[in-house]
């Protein structure tokens, strides 16, 4: 199917799924992930409805923005180095992985130079794994604690990457991000302004909206599977 026809089917799910959790399909957004997507691809997303898309890689980012800048929202989703925040803080409407105090410190120095306040989602390692990045659960309170002296940050809410399994089997973690989400609405913290969450992907984004994600992360499903390079941002 083409970029049309599976935006279509992605759209009705998530309708479908929204609704069963007593929901309003209107209030999830519906992210393109837009990884080694080329500008013509991204372009016919973006007519037929797609408002926002995710990038993973700096280059990547900066090399699309200046042809999509006027049409489309970027956001930042992959590993972020301290050293390449810089390239990107004018650009992007939210990181979406802010997981350490030094790349806050980094993020609201360069914000505060622009002038601008930096929106981000603080991502967590919902499950542990040694191979994705994330502040751990038990440790999230505490790091978003910490954040408070960042003025040029914005606290907007969370963001995980499930495990690669069985979408069922995500459930538990999904339900864990809802709840740790929900308790920290309720902190008293000038930055906190917690209105998002972003989880699901391609492979579990249904059960994600049905346990509160209210942004969900979709390439492969959007723009079929594609050939990725091993490098670095």
């Amino acid at each position: 199917m083409g970029i049309y026809e599976n935006l279509k089917m992605i759209r009705e799910n998530i309708k479908l799924h929204a609704l069963k959790s007593n929901r309003n399909p209107d209030d999830i957004l519906l992210m393109a992930v837009t990884k080694t997507v080329d500008i013509d691809k991204i372009n016919e997303a973006i007519s037929f409805g797609i408002t926002d898309i995710g990038e993973n890689k700096v280059q990547e980012l900066n090399d699309k923005y200046p042809f999509l800048k006027d049409n489309v929202k970027f956001h930042f989703i992959g590993h972020l180095q301290t050293n390449k925040v810089k390239y990107i803080i004018d650009k992007v409407k939210m990181i979406h992985s802010l997981d350490s105090l030094h790349l806050a410190k980094e993020i609201n120095k360069r914000a505060m130079q622009k002038g601008i306040i930096m929106d981000c989602l603080v991502e967590v390692n919902i499950a542990l794994e040694e191979t994705k990045y994330g502040v751990k659960p038990a440790d999230v309170v505490n790091f978003i604690k910490d954040l408070d002296a960042y003025e040029n940050i914005s606290l907007k809410g969370l963001m995980t990457v499930a495990p690669y399994v069985n979408p069922e089997d995500c459930r538990p973690y999904f339900r864990k991000m809802k709840e740790l989400f929900e308790s920290i609405k309720k902190i008293d913290q000038k930055n906190i302004d917690f209105k998002y969450l972003s989880m699901g992907m391609t492979n579990d984004y249904a059960i994600a909206i049905e346990e509160g994600a209210n942004i969900v992360r979709i390439g492969t499903g959007i723009f079929g599977k594609r050939l990725y390079k091993v490098e670095g941002n």
